[in-house]
């Protein structure tokens, strides 16, 4: 690891850090969008509107034209009551306010008229009383709206048990309510709050609050406290979670079991707002009754009384972006209980998502910055799939809530910036260790100083290497027949050709010395087969040479045909960057380079251009070798055995090659043994070896001048071996 990849990874653990205490803190910003997709959620599959027993009697624009302006006279509520109570309705609940004395009664109005006799005052109707006779005894659930003034509390008609820790304090708070009229009040079922969404400044009902608390005390709401009365149930059964105070589970309502938040809210699963679900007031307070299918609608029905007339302003958004009247909240959520359609978020919910941000968070940061960009957001794209996938199956499935866009947006975040301190930073780094040595050195070596530039430093390793060193022929003739200039375009032309074979074999370039060029394999990566891979190039470097002289791409005409030495040797050798601090090079040092480079010399005695050591020989199976003796190079107390390289293994199996090496051995072993038979045998392999060009044919003119290099050296005088013993 770079220094400058780990301080990447720090910055981009700290940024994952900084988006997971972010997440964990849930600032609002969050919050709506995860509340925008599970709307999106909703709209794409909404519940699907069924014929429960769930009606609203609508006080709409028709009613208002048939009946006068809202609100109405409580003697016409009361007829209202005495019509849905005839026709069988289950329960009737109001999402009105009756927090005033009726205005519109009699009594009310004379009592503001002066001189009025309190006796004839007294037997006046009055509408709230005529209003509470009719709701006393019948399934009546009244509403009462919340306040910030007073302390008013209404009463609980319901009792309450509890399972698990206190769930007192688990609801939304309320302060103080509206008071009712006393006596409607009294005569009341039920009693239920019609707040639909406190606490949160929200215009779209998302959750519907099913309790409220105030530290002593549960208070339903209408549309829970209507599903009671319907029922004829008598206590709510609330379930907390074991061992964690204020966390609501469920809530039980005589035969419903309704799953909740923690804070006792139902997650509204909204459906599609159908003419189906209303009826209108006009149509129940007809003067001749109402019609059968109202009746029929009605009978054994839940039914909400509110209004949708625009005037009146009791209109709500849902999920699915309609703008419905408040009491149509009412009744989907009594619709969703009945129909068993619930939506939930666990409460682990949060806790994995803010994991997944971590978990995920950190896999980009590493894969970004130790593989590439590339496959961070291949793999970021696959997560971001699943993601949404499993959202989305979890909701169509099982009706669970889990925020795929959080994990996403903190991902892409994150994503966004590893990349970034990559291609700014640390890609930088290696885009320019790369424009620098790309040209010199192979592949395999730009890959270590790119992942490991601390790689370069002084210093070495001991390593068996493969030692190539090339030459050209006559370079100081020709040098001085021709113009610096073109000196230079001549070295350009071929060092360039010839060094691309050492990068394609896997080599590398160590350096070149005027006309010369040192390379060497298996270092600073193994390199398998390395003796092999460096004798290819060399071959290789032999084609390319016959291919520019032939196309005359030095210029020089058929008058001058460049030619090539190359040396190669195996052995030990030491490689690594030497020099000093400031300025140095990756290179090689040890026997095996100069061995290497005394090889290469030996070419012109040899008359051969590709000699390789013995060691490396016994690397190459089948490949064209042939023994050109014994050489003593300088500075070497010994000789040592060289051999021509004709070819590689397609030459080395052939017939052709076969009947020369015969012929060959047989030659050297004629001069081994001095036969008088080697001038003759030298012509028969003189002959076998036309095929393989005038190289070759160079090589054995010379080789009957060497016969002392296939035999064995004279013993040293004895003078000699006492001086160098001592």
């Amino acid at each position: 690891m770079t220094r400058m990849q780990k301080i990447g990874v720090v910055l981009g653990l700290a940024l994952v850090a900084i988006l997971t205490l972010l997440r964990a803190a849930d600032p609002p910003l969050l919050r709506q969008i995860r509340d925008i997709t599970f709307d999106e959620y909703q709209r794409i599959t909404p519940r699907k509107f069924e014929n429960t027993p769930v009606r609203v009697v609508d006080i709409d624009d028709a009613s208002l034209r048939e009946f006068g302006q809202w609100p109405w006279p409580r003697d016409r509520l009361a007829l209202l009551v005495q019509r849905l109570s005839e026709m069988g309705a289950a329960a009737i609940a109001f999402d009105v306010l009756f927090a005033e004395a009726d205005r519109l009664s009699p009594r009310s109005i004379m009592r503001d008229v002066a001189g009025v006799d309190p006796t004839l005052l007294s037997r006046l109707p009055d509408n709230d009383q005529t209003f509470a006779e009719a709701i006393a005894g019948k399934p009546v659930v009244l509403g009462f709206g919340l306040s910030m003034d007073g302390s008013y509390k209404p009463p609980v008609k319901a009792g309450f048990a509890f399972t698990g820790e206190s769930p007192f304090n688990a609801p939304p708070r309320m302060t103080a309510a509206t008071p009712l009229r006393p006596q409607l009040q009294i005569n009341a079922t039920g009693l239920g709050h019609i707040s639909l969404n406190p606490g949160t400044y929200s215009a779209t009902v998302r959750r519907v609050p099913l309790l409220l608390g105030d530290g002593e005390q549960l208070y339903p709401n209408l549309a829970l406290e209507a599903l009671r009365v319907a029922q004829g149930a008598s206590t709510y059964v609330v379930a907390a979670a074991p061992d964690i105070s204020d966390t609501l589970t469920s809530i039980k309502v005589g035969d419903f079991v309704v799953p909740v938040t923690a804070s006792g809210e139902l997650w509204l699963y909204t459906s599609p707002d159908v003419a189906e679900r209303y009826v209108s007031a006009a149509r129940v307070l007809a003067p001749d009754g109402p019609a059968p299918e109202v009746t029929a609608a009605i009978e054994g029905s839940i039914v909400f009384i509110g209004t949708s007339a625009a005037g009146l302003q009791d209109i709500r958004t849902t999920s699915l972006g309609e703008n419905v009247p408040g009491v149509s909240i009412h009744a989907q959520t009594v619709e969703q209980i009945l129909s068993g359609r619930f939506l939930s978020r666990p409460d682990w919910a949060d806790g994995m998502e803010i994991l997944l941000i971590a978990v995920l968070g950190t896999c980009l940061v590493l894969v970004t910055t130790f593989v590439s960009p590339a496959v961070g957001l291949a793999w970021g794209l696959i997560v971001t799939a699943l993601a949404f996938a499993s959202s989305w199956f979890a909701f169509l499935r099982w009706g669970l809530l889990f925020d795929p866009l959080a994990p996403i947006i903190a991902a892409s975040i994150i994503h966004f910036a590893a990349t970034s301190f990559r291609i700014l930073v640390i890609d930088r780094e290696r885009r320019e260790v790369r424009k620098a040595f790309g040209q010199y050195l192979s592949p395999s070596l730009l890959h270590r100083i790119e992942h490991n530039p601390d790689a370069l430093r002084l210093g070495g390793d001991d390593r068996e290497l493969t030692v190539m060193f090339v030459d050209v022929r006559g370079f100081t003739t020709l040098s001085e027949r021709l113009q610096p200039a073109e000196v230079v375009r001549f070295l350009n032309t071929l060092l360039d050709a010839l060094s691309r074979h050492v990068v394609a074999n896997e080599g590398t370039l160590d350096k070149f010395i005027g006309d010369s060029i040192m390379a060497f394999w298996n270092a600073p990566v193994d390199v398998a087969d390395h003796p092999v891979k460096a004798v290819r190039a060399a071959l290789a470097m032999r084609e390319t040479l016959a291919r520019l002289n032939a196309t005359d791409a030095f210029g020089f005409g058929e008058e001058y045909q460049v030619g090539i030495g190359i040396g190669i040797h195996t052995g030990l050798a030491c490689v690594g960057n030497m020099g000093a601090e400031s300025r140095f090079n990756y290179s090689a040092v040890g026997d095996a380079v100069n061995v290497s480079a005394r090889i290469e010399g030996c070419c012109k005695e040899v008359g051969f251009d590709i000699l390789v050591s013995e060691t490396t020989a016994a690397a190459l199976p089948h490949f064209a070798l042939l023994d050109a003796g014994s050489l003593g190079l300088k500075g070497k107390s010994t000789r040592t055995r060289l051999y021509a390289t004709l070819g590689d293994e397609t030459v080395g199996l052939s017939a052709t090659f076969a009947l020369l090496e015969t012929a060959h051995q047989a030659l050297i072993d004629a001069f081994a043994s001095r036969s008088a038979d080697s001038r003759k045998l030298l012509g028969r392999v003189r002959q076998r070896a036309q095929p393989y060009g005038a190289t070759t044919q160079e090589f054995y003119r010379r080789l009957a001048r060497r016969a002392e290099h296939f035999r064995e050296p004279p013993a040293a005088p004895a003078t000699v071996l006492s001086e160098q013993a001592s």
